[in-house]
C-alpha cells in the first residue's frame, strides 16, 4: 500500500501517496479503514453514493474522510472499497461498497474518533501527490 503510519502523541497519522489526486484520496480512505477493521473480513455487500465539498484540496480530503468515518460511527457500516467518480479542487462524488457491522464477524482494530486538521497537507510531487493526515484515536 502506498502509505505509512506516522507516530504522533495520542493520535495516529498516515502519510499517503498517489499517482493522481483520485488515487491519493482513495488510498487515504483505504488506509483509514485498514486501521479500523481487517479489510479481508469485508465483502462489500451494500453500495452507497455520496458527495463532499471543501474550500480547498486539504479541506476536501478532511471532509471526505469524515464522511467515510461517519458511515462507521453513525450508521455501523464498514467501508470495503471506495470509487471516486469525479474530483476537482472543491468537490467530489464517490461510490462505496460496505457491510453492516456484525460483532461476531468483524473485529474492530482501532476506534478512530475524528479526522483532524492538525498537520494536514495535500501536495503535488514530481511523482504525483502526497498527503499527511492525523486521526484522533
Amino acid at each position: 500500500m502506498p502509505y505509512e503510519l506516522i507516530d504522533h502523541t495520542a493520535d495516529i497519522g498516515i502519510h499517503v501517496t498517489g499517482g493522481n489526486i483520485k488515487d491519493l484520496f482513495e488510498t487515504a480512505a483505504r488506509a483509514m479503514y485498514e486501521q479500523i477493521v481487517d479489510m479481508d473480513q469485508l465483502k462489500g455487500s451494500h453500495t452507497r453514493k455520496f458527495q463532499v465539498s471543501g474550500i480547498d484540496r486539504a479541506d476536501l480530503l478532511i471532509n471526505f474522510l469524515r464522511e467515510l468515518l461517519a458511515f462507521w460511527t453513525i450508521e455501523n457500516l464498514l467501508v470495503k472499497q471506495i470509487y471516486i467518480n469525479e474530483i476537482d479542487n472543491n468537490h467530489l462524488t464517490a461510490d462505496i461498497t460496505c457491510d453492516t457491522y456484525i460483532p461476531k464477524t468483524h473485529e474492530i482494530l482501532m476506534d478512530i474518533k475524528a479526522v483532524t486538521y492538525h498537520g494536514i497537507s495535500v501536495d503535488r510531487t514530481d511523482d504525483g501527490w502526497q498527503a499527511t493526515i492525523i486521526f484522533d484515536v
